[in-house]
């Protein structure tokens, strides 16, 4: 481990002759190492689906594309190989609806194929099959899940021009409908849902800038709205909801440089708060939610190659609830090949 739990004890009351010792106890922030990924990947998607989490496409090293699937059992603290999908990629985006999980878009190379592919998984069949096509073909991008609709906003299209696209996608009808675009176009960026809101959270600009740029979205109303921005400005970040909050975690800044850095957003009050840093400097990481607590997992640190590492993080005031919306974990690309 590299980092250990922190307990503040906060009161003692010692009851009479019982000789009995009340201790009231208010748990730390803390960051946990579980155990790696089979396979060591950066630009990848993780979803939870049936208390189980699921790491998709990504890869190793340059265009190197990891095709293999696998499923972090927490119970045992272990990860099992799965069914890969019928076409492999990196910088997707992935999203859970209806006990299935269903990934959209992302990069493939050497050929230089950029997806409009979505393709969904049945855990009971342990198969992928097809579904049909988002309308805008594109990699780095994010999505989030709202009332049963995925929506898949932003991210790289031909010719590696970022987006502002958002396309909702509904899995009952297997259809996309095109919706307002974001105020910014980026790639690289995360997303979350809180209270039925999309928060759209930093990203890179067609400069390769790194964004601090917060922009919340009402499915209802089909509008976008300017929130507070990030303290720290950069893309290939993950991004988590629990407890009414919303986690920035890890990514890339301005003079790509990987990050440790987690901050914590209050929807209501509109401010970002400096959070414990990642034990593991990384960007093009995934996160995602199980029982409480955020796992960021793979990524890349400065030499660009994937990791396998997968680092647990526990909130202060221990787990929170989450969301049943839930919301998946953002994607990022082929960009700013420095990583």
């Amino acid at each position: 481990m590299r980092c250990a739990s922190y307990r503040i004890f906060a009161v003692s009351i010692i009851c009479g002759l019982s000789g009995i010792v009340f201790v009231s106890m208010a748990v730390g922030e803390a960051w946990t190492n579980k155990a790696d990924m089979l396979n060591a990947r950066s630009d990848l998607s993780t979803v939870v689906l049936d208390g189980k989490i699921y790491a998709i496409g990504g890869r190793e090293q340059g265009d190197t594309i990891v095709v293999a699937i696998e499923e972090y059992n927490l119970a045992g603290n272990k990860w099992t190989k799965k069914t890969n999908m019928i076409r492999s990629r990196r910088s997707l985006s992935t999203c859970v609806v209806n006990g299935k999980i269903y990934a959209i878009g992302g990069f493939s190379a050497p050929w230089v194929a950029i997806f409009s592919t979505v393709q969904a998984y049945d855990p009971l069949t342990n198969k992928w099959p097809e579904k049909a096509n988002m309308p805008t073909p594109r990699y780095s991008l994010s999505a989030s899940i709202v009332n049963g609709k995925i929506y898949a906003i932003g991210g790289l299209t031909e010719g590696d021009i970022p987006t502002a696209v958002v396309e909702e996608y509904d899995p009952v009808t297997d259809k996309w409908t095109k919706k307002a675009d974001m105020p910014t176009a980026r790639y690289g960026l995360g997303t979350s849902v809180a209270n039925d809101r999309i928060y759209a959270i930093g990203g890179s600009n067609a400069a390769n800038a790194s964004l601090s740029t917060v922009e919340e979205y009402n499915t209802v109303s089909d509008e976008w709205i300017k929130k507070a921005d990030m303290i720290t400005a950069r893309y290939g970040l993950g991004t988590s909801a629990g407890g009414g909050k919303i986690f920035a975690i890890g990514g890339i800044d301005a003079g790509s440089i990987s990050l440790s850095k987690v901050e914590e957003y209050d929807t209501v009050l509109d401010i970002w708060t400096p959070k414990k840093s990642m034990p593991t400097e990384r960007g093009n990481l995934s996160t995602c939610v199980l029982k409480g607590r955020i796992y960021a997992i793979g990524g890349a640190g400065a030499d660009g190659v994937g990791l396998s590492i997968v680092e647990e993080y526990t909130p202060e005031g221990g787990s929170f609830s989450i969301s049943p919306q839930g919301k998946l974990a953002m994607k990022w690309g082929k960009i700013k090949q420095s990583l």
